[in-house]
């Protein structure tokens, strides 16, 4: 049997290491350059940010089990930045939690899970053609990537319900969760800012998350910060030039914090799916039918832990 996993988020090399492990051949398509979805590193020489998914938390054990993994490869680190809460201009400390993250950049995670896999990167896949029982798997001007017994969707559910049009229960379930966007702000100064804290949840303007990156253990020297607006600023202005973003959210980010500085450089990315807003129930999409299957943290829960539960809970009963 063979798998074509469309994904190289976490969810995707999850369930591609999972196949693997039970003797599967699995191959992975990624669109763009790198692995590990919102796992992401941009950098800027000298600079580097994390510009996705700031840090993950562990509550189950068996996500626990591959956290220690990678903790033991070097892949993973604890974060003990100081979080708080800001409402109205107000900072409030946070409960305590053991914060990880990926070093020397999130993206290492990424890269770590991919060893083995047959990864190919900058292949998008477009669409999905029945065989017989198996399917063609097509990309860019209908271009043959390969066949396959097994289809898996480890991307945002917006683009799965596209993708899996040929199973009409799946695509209407994929279609049904909907995903937030994110405008993510990368900026440098060339001093300290001077602000007690290392990262913040803003309750009441347009930023919901903002980070001191440079707090995280094993990163390049240098005042670096992240700005994650919230969901309705960010789909209020979604589809403005990046060149426009940064702008008025470090003016917020000033307002928040009270500390105006000038950066030394400055951008922005745009996350089109960025966070589900009501996950599923089940933890993954499976038609046996057809043999076509998704997985993501739409299905397993809005965080790193449920996209790596989500593909790897997939795994079995998608060869059974």
């Amino acid at each position: 049997m063979n798998v074509a996993i469309v994904g190289a988020g976490i969810a995707g090399l999850a369930c591609a290491a999972e196949l693997v492990r039970a003797g599967v051949q699995a191959t992975v398509f990624e669109k763009s350059r790198g692995n590990g979805g919102r796992l992401a590193t941009r950098r800027a020489p000298p600079y580097a940010f994390d510009h996705g998914a700031q840090y993950f938390t562990v509550r189950d054990e068996r996500f626990g089990e591959a956290v220690s993994r990678w903790q033991d490869a070097g892949v993973v680190a604890e974060w003990s930045g100081r979080v708080v809460s800001i409402r109205s201009g107000r900072a409030q400390p946070t409960s305590p939690h053991r914060r990880l993250v990926g070093v020397p950049g999130m993206s290492a995670i990424g890269r770590a899970m991919a060893q083995g896999l047959d990864v190919r990167q900058e292949t998008a896949v477009t669409a999905l053609a029945p065989r017989g029982p198996r399917w063609d798997v097509l990309g860019e001007h209908g271009r043959l990537l390969g066949t396959f017994d097994r289809v898996v969707a480890a991307i945002p559910a917006p683009q799965a319900a596209a993708l899996l049009k040929p199973s009409a229960a799946l695509s209407a379930l994929a279609q049904s969760c909907a995903m937030s966007p994110c405008w993510a702000v990368m900026a440098a100064f060339d001093h300290r800012l001077p602000i007690d804290w290392d990262g913040a949840f803003v309750e009441d303007a347009p930023l919901a998350w903002v980070m001191r990156d440079g707090s995280k253990p094993d990163r390049p020297a240098g005042e670096c910060w992240v700005l994650h607006a919230g969901p309705g600023w960010s789909r209020e202005h979604l589809e403005q030039d990046k060149s426009f973003v940064p702008a008025p959210l470090l003016d917020v980010f000033a307002q928040v914090t009270g500390v105006i500085a000038r950066p030394v450089h400055a951008t922005a990315h745009r996350w089109r799916y960025a966070l589900p807003e009501e996950p599923l129930t089940l933890p993954y999409l499976l038609d046996e039918d057809t043999g076509l299957a998704a997985c993501g943290d739409w299905c397993g829960g809005p965080r790193v832990e449920g996209a790596w539960l989500s593909g790897t809970a997939l795994a079995g009963p998608l060869v059974r």
